[in-house]
This record gives C-alpha cells, structure tokens and sequence, in this order.
C-alpha cells in the first residue's frame, strides 16, 4: 500500500475525474462544432477532423459520444435522376471502366440535379476531376437544356486549361450527346466516354457528388428563391465541399489540399531532376 492518506487520495482521485470531465465537454463541443459546419459527416470523417486538429481519440469513443448526444447522422439511400437518353444523338463507348486517373486532368465526370424552390425546379450541372474529387466547372439555371451544361464545361475548360487526350465522361443524357456539346468537347480535344444505359455504376462518382450535395447542403437549407440556389451552392462547392469537406478516397483531405500536395511533390520531382 502507498503511504498516502486516505483524504488526498480522494481529493486527487476527485481531481482526476472532474479534469475527464472537462476534456470530455471540450471533445463534445469540438464534435459539435465540426458537425455544424459539416452536417453530413458521421463517425469516420469527424474522427479523422478531430485527428487532423490534433485530438488523439479513436472511432469508437467518437462513436459513442456522437451516439449519446444524439450528433449521429442518418442518410436515406434515395437518388432521383433527370437523364433523357431518349434521342437521337450518337452514343459513345465507356472508356473509363478500370481507367484510374494518376494525375489532374486526366479523367472529368459530369453530371445534373435538381434543386427544389417555391416556384419550381433550379438545375445543377457539375463537372469534377476524377483524381482529386473536386469540383471544376458548374452551372445553375432554371433550364435543363445543353446551355446549362455547356455553362459548367466552359467554366471547367476556363479554369483547368486541359492537355489533348483529357477523357469526359457522363451518362448518355441528352445535354451531354447533343451537337453543340459535342463539338465543344472535340474541339477542345477531349476522348469522350459515356456510361452504359441504365448502369448507375459507371458514372459513381459524379453521382456520389450529387447526393453529398443534397444531404449535406440543400436539404438542411429552406431554398424558397433562385436567387438563394445562386448565393449557397456556389458557396458549398467552394468553400465547403473543395476546400473543407474529407473525402475517404483520397486518404481524408479536402480536394484543394490533395492537389496542393500533388503539386507540391511534381514541383520537388522537377527540381531532382534539374
């Protein structure tokens, strides 16, 4: 037995449990705040944004205390489509079936939602760079007519300035088979690759991105007008999904940093090799 009295035994074992206590709260309000920036993480991402902050904590504890204070988030699996393959545009082979990008620009997928207001629908076309996940061109428009996706390509090709050879690919819709978005991609140099018809699988992650939109931006927000749509989405692409958001198939950095740090790594290669 340790020659320590009984009182301060209490009183340190006491000084102990109230300072658990205190880091339990902090804990609890660090998971708090990153699930109010980020509604849509669960156990996974917040344990992973917790480390990157410099918590040294487990899955499980944060699964517990997520579990307790009622912070778990619960996604229904439901997706709805707007593709019209209906048409008589040519269709082109998926080029993309086990093609893993090693690099930007290698790989684009597009694709188009809907975003619910008072009046009716606003629509959303998007395009990402398959290495990094991130979002590169997007367009909003109360139209689901091949301007709206041109808008997004134009702004994709505008920022990312795409070597010949860059492959595109989306589903075999209408917006993206159609004359004018064909000859927008040709003459920009682009391998075009379509998803087979009725395969939801071949163009995964376009959609991936779309129902992250929906879970974690629009249905926690009340869009009433166009002019709301125009203000947030933006703002979440930005600001929230490229430059924030944990993505699990890039090792659980945002988009941004994942390019930051490919270039960054292309950048000493180059120098070695001087």
């Amino acid at each position: 037995m340790l020659n320590v009295p009984r009182s301060t035994y209490y009183h340190l074992n006491k000084e102990q449990n109230l300072t658990s206590q205190v880091q339990e709260a902090d804990l609890i309000d660090k998971i708090e705040q990153i699930i109010c920036e980020m509604p849509g993480y669960g156990t996974r991402r917040v344990t992973k944004e917790l480390k990157r902050q410099g918590w040294n904590v487990n899955r499980k504890r944060i699964q517990r205390i997520m579990r307790e204070n009622s912070l778990l988030h619960v996604v229904k699996r439901k997706f709805i489509k707007t593709t019209d393959s209906d048409h008589p545009y040519r269709r082109y082979s998926n080029l993309v079936k086990d093609f893993k990008p090693t690099g930007p620009n290698q790989l684009w997928v597009s694709d188009i939602t809907y975003i619910r207001i008072l009046t009716g629908f606003v629509y959303l076309a998007v395009i990402l760079d398959a290495f990094s996940r991130k979002v590169i061109g997007y367009a909003l428009s109360r139209s689901i007519a091949d301007e709206l996706t041109i808008a997004a390509l134009t702004m994709a090709i505008a920022q990312r300035k795409p070597k010949e050879g860059c492959i595109h690919h989306s589903d075999q819709g209408v917006q993206y088979a159609s004359i004018d978005y064909i000859t927008k991609l040709t003459e920009n140099k682009f391998k075009i690759s379509m998803s087979r018809l009725g395969n939801p699988y071949d163009n995964a992650m376009a959609e991936s991105f779309m129902k992250t939109l929906k879970y974690e931006e629009v249905r926690l927000w009340d869009y009433k007008t166009m002019d709301d749509v125009l203000e947030r989405i933006p703002f979440f692409i930005a600001e929230v999904y490229n430059k924030k958001r944990l993505h699990s198939s890039i090792g659980y950095v945002p988009p941004d940093e994942f390019e930051s740090a490919y270039a960054e790594k292309e950048q000493v290669l180059l120098t070695a090799q001087l």
